[in-house]
């Protein structure tokens, strides 16, 4: 896929995130995988805050397709990785996937587009982010 290291980011199941029966709800992996993006852009120095302010841009979900393979239950301790795939002029696309331990909970493929802040319109990723992700093959 690429030379870029796979980060992963902690999620602990709490009660909100599941049915009365203890069971993650699958809408609950897309908050989790949305904290993990948001923690892995954090380690190439960016928040959204700092994108929004100093670039006027914003990564937003175009689409995204999951797997559901197994259920998350609650109170599980969680690892959500997320890794770069795909970098194009305005396009990003991300792998990420949810594990309890070592089995593989959920999979997916999200695909971001960086829009202007003020007209939601597509540009280019800002170089400061684009030249830490080079080595996408």
């Amino acid at each position: 896929m690429n030379k870029q290291t796979i980060f992963n980011w902690p999620v602990r199941v709490y009660f909100q995130d599941t049915d009365a029966g203890g069971v993650v709800y699958h809408a609950s992996y897309v908050n989790f995988m949305e904290r993990a993006r948001t923690e892995w852009l954090r380690t190439h120095g960016y928040s959204n805050a700092g994108l929004m302010k100093e670039f006027g841009v914003v990564f937003v979900v175009r689409s995204m397709k999951l797997d559901y393979l197994k259920p998350a239950l609650l109170d599980d301790m969680l690892e959500v990785s997320a890794q770069v795939k795909e970098i194009g002029r305005s396009r990003l696309t991300l792998v990420q996937t949810v594990r309890r331990g070592e089995e593989l909970l959920t999979q997916g493929e999200v695909h971001l587009v960086c829009v202007a802040l003020e007209s939601f319109k597509p540009v280019s990723v800002p170089e400061a982010l684009r030249s830490q992700w080079k080595d996408v093959e």
